[in-house]
């Protein structure tokens, strides 16, 4: 394994995790899935399509997503939504994110209190 792979696979194990809580902090408001991939990546959270879509079935079955169809338009298209359960997960998440960070900034700056 050369270098580059082995970055790339931590790189992988670390947005794993945060792609997670982007999408529950995201879908606060309703969007479809397209919609949010394409925020997610303006933003910098690179995810593709192959991930995204399964995860979003995946936090749904776990009922911290809700969805519903929306027939308005010339194609239909299913709106996700964060669910009160995926508010509270959502809510603890970056709770835990922000003491990492904080506890990697001091590390890095070599403030170990």
């Amino acid at each position: 394994m050369n270098d580059d792979d082995l970055t790339a696979g931590h790189v992988q194990e670390l947005r794993r995790g945060t792609v997670v809580l982007a999408c529950l902090v995201r879908l606060r408001t309703p969007d479809y899935g397209y919609a949010l991939l394409e925020s997610l990546n303006a933003i910098g959270i690179t995810v593709d399509a192959n991930t995204l879509y399964p995860l979003l079935r995946r936090l749904e079955k776990q009922g911290l997503l809700t969805s519903e169809w929306n027939t308005d338009e010339a194609r239909p298209r299913k709106f996700y939504r964060t669910s009160p359960a995926g508010e509270t997960l959502a809510t603890e998440l970056t709770a835990d994110w922000r003491r990492i960070d904080d506890a990697l900034t001091r590390l890095t700056t070599g403030d170990e209190r």
